[in-house]
Parts: structure tokens; sequence; C-alpha cells
């Protein structure tokens, strides 16, 4: 009977040692797994409220002209080619103008006549003048008839008011040739301002005929001022009631990757464009703060502009994209599982939002929050960290 029972024990003593291995594996499968997580701690640094434009803007020039001859004629002279910086005032392009030109000539020359005619009546005057002072004296002495006193003095006042038209003769001829002058230039396209011919419509030999009222055709020289360059964004209408004048803003271009240029709104569209149906945007005009940044960009660019509604430094923030629905957020606890908090959001964007409550600096929140079995309570174990200094 001992040796049967002796038997039995050690039968179940070796079962439960075979067992152990078992239920250990089964307790190890089927334990829950921590799922890997990417975190990012909570720093101090700077939030911004910011606004940007909904679609492409532009690089613009501060002052563009496209200009054209007053009149109509063949082109004669066209002495510049695009791409060439000019000056205020010189040349750039001249009809046939031979008719005119013969008209200044022809107006010169009668004004220099009537000026001579002038000099010469206005010399007879004064000698008919003199002549009359002197028979009015040797009247009074008794030397000379009253007669020929009175016709020496009729004759210097007619003389006198020769003289007198003859100088208003001048005046005319003068303005004639002002207005001859004026026809002249009027063939003649000069610059309104330094700057840099964009584009010539034209060559020698053609004809080029001003815009008839309300149809609008090519200029004749398109001219731009590149050495002051500006941005004109639109940005949608629910925006912008919050934009003003003299924000500090950020500009950035598709031609210059991975830059940004600090700029400053300079004009906010006192009115709303209605481009496409439901959406109705304001243009917003920025500048450049230095005006160095512009030197290598070229009008028609497209750009972008960040305005900078308002701004908080040194304060906790952590990434957007850790917020769940609900101003919540989960973090990572020293027992290895993650804890739900709800947090008070201040200032937010895209990349980053101000906490004032609910986590602590150096705290780490989850912000791969799509991921299965991310939630509150799950085991998690740290597959990297998000770089939050920048």
């Amino acid at each position: 009977m001992l040796i049967v029972m002796s038997r039995r024990l050690k039968l179940f003593a070796w079962f439960v040692l075979a067992a152990l291995p078992v239920a250990a594996l089964f307790v190890h499968l089927t334990r829950p797994q921590p799922v890997d997580v990417i975190v990012a701690t909570v720093t101090r640094g700077v939030v911004e409220d910011t606004t940007a434009n909904t679609r492409a803007g532009t690089v613009k020039a501060c002052r563009r002209a496209g200009i054209s001859p007053a009149v109509g004629g063949q082109i004669a002279r066209l002495p510049v080619r695009a791409g060439q910086q000019v000056e205020a005032g010189e040349l750039l392009l001249e009809l046939w103008n031979d008719d005119l030109r013969s008209r200044v000539s022809l107006a010169d020359s009668q004004a220099r006549a009537a000026a001579a005619s002038a000099r010469q009546a206005c010399v007879r005057s004064d000698v008919a003048a003199r002549e009359a002072r002197r028979l009015l004296t040797l009247r009074k002495q008794g030397l000379a008839t009253e007669e020929a006193a009175d016709k020496a003095d009729g004759e210097a006042r007619a003389l006198a008011a020769a003289c007198d038209a003859a100088r208003a003769s001048v005046d005319v001829s003068r303005a004639q040739l002002a207005v001859a002058r004026a026809l002249l230039d009027r063939s003649r396209l000069r610059a309104p301002f330094a700057g840099t011919v964009a584009e010539v419509n034209g060559e020698v030999g053609e004809f080029v005929t001003p815009s008839p009222v309300g149809v609008a055709t090519p200029p004749a020289i398109d001219l731009m001022d590149t050495g002051c360059l500006y941005v004109s964004a639109p940005v949608d209408e629910v925006d912008a009631p919050a934009v003003r004048a003299g924000m500090n803003a950020r500009i950035s271009l598709d031609a210059f990757p991975g830059r940004t240029f600090a700029a400053r709104v300079r004009r906010v569209a006192p009115y709303v464009l209605d481009r496409e149906k439901q959406a109705r945007v304001v243009d917003v005009e920025a500048e450049f703060l230095d005006p160095s940044d512009s030197r290598d960009m070229l009008p028609g660019y497209s750009a972008d502009i960040e305005i900078i509604l308002s701004r908080h430094e040194n304060v906790p923030r952590l990434p957007t994209e850790a917020i769940l629905e609900g101003g919540r957020v989960l973090a990572l606890g020293d027992d290895g599982r993650l804890h739900e908090r709800l947090i008070d959001i201040g200032l937010s964007n895209w990349s980053y939002t101000e906490v004032r409550s609910g986590v602590e600096v150096g705290d780490k929140v989850v912000i791969s929050v799509d991921r299965d079995g991310v939630e509150d309570g799950a085991l998690a174990r740290i597959e990297s960290v998000a770089n939050g200094n920048d």
C-alpha cells in the first residue's frame, strides 16, 4: 500500500514539473503585449497663432507699368530690349515723327522771327517816345509848334502799342512751339521711373495703335522696378478680420525651398473677392523686412504668406498631433502604461500647442495616436522620441 502511494506521489510530482513550463508559456503568450509608440517630450518654447493664404500668392514689383505711345504710328526707333535696366526719362520707343519734328523746327523759326520783330518794334517805340519828350520840351520853350508836339506824342503811343503787340506775338509763337514739342513728345515713349524692361511688344517698322476704350491690348513696353518687391496672396474671408497692416509675417517660396523670409503686412484689401463659387478671399500684401532678401527673386514667383496673429514665448508646449478630440492626450507613465489626461489649451498652430495645465514640462506624450492598441491603460514601449527643439 505504501509502495503504491509512493509511486502515485512520484507520478503527480512529475506531472506538476512537466506542466509548469507549459503553464509559464501559456501565461507568456496570453499576457498583453506592449504597443510600440512614438513619443514627444513636453518642452518650453515659442507658440504662435498664425494664418496663411488659401491659394498660392505671387511676387510682384512695387512699381510696374505697361506703357504705350499716346498716339498710333510706325516704330522708328526701339533702343531697349527685354531685361535691360533703364533710368527714369530714358527713351524706350520712338515712332516715325519727321513731320512733327518739322513742325517743331517751323514753330521755333517763327518764334525767333517774332522775337526779332518785337525787338525792332520796341526800338522804334523807344525812339518815338524820346522824340515826343524832346518836342514837348521845345513846345514849352516856344521853339516847336503844338501840332508837331501832338503828332510826335501820338506816333510814340502808336509805336508803344505796336511793341506790346509784337511781344504778345512772341508769346503766341512760343506757345505754338510748346504745342509742337508736346505733339513730338507724344511720339516718344520714355521711362516714367528707373527699372527693368520686362517685355517689348513690337519691332522697328511695325505699327502700334492706342487701345480702344474698354479693350485691353498688350502694352508696347512692360516696365517694372525690381528693386522693390512684395507678395500678394489671398486669405480666406473667415481669417481676414484678424489680419491688420503692420503684423509680422513670414514669406516662403517654392523657388527657395527650406528658407523663410521675415516680412510685414503692408496692406489688407478693403473688399472681398468672389473668385470662385463659395470661395471668397481678401488679398493681403506683405513686404520683405530686409530688401536684400528679394535681391535674387523675380516678379511672378509663387509665394506663401504666414501671418503671425499672436505669439507666446517660453511656454509649455507639445506637438499638436498628440492632441486627441476633446483636448485629451496620452501620457506615458512610470509604470509603462498610457494614461489619458485632459489638458487646458492656449495658443495653437499646426506644429505646436501651448499647454496651460494637464501635463508638465518633461512629460512624454504619444504622437502616434492612430496606431492600433494605443489607448488609455495600454502597456507601451517607446519606439522613438520625436525632436521637439525646433
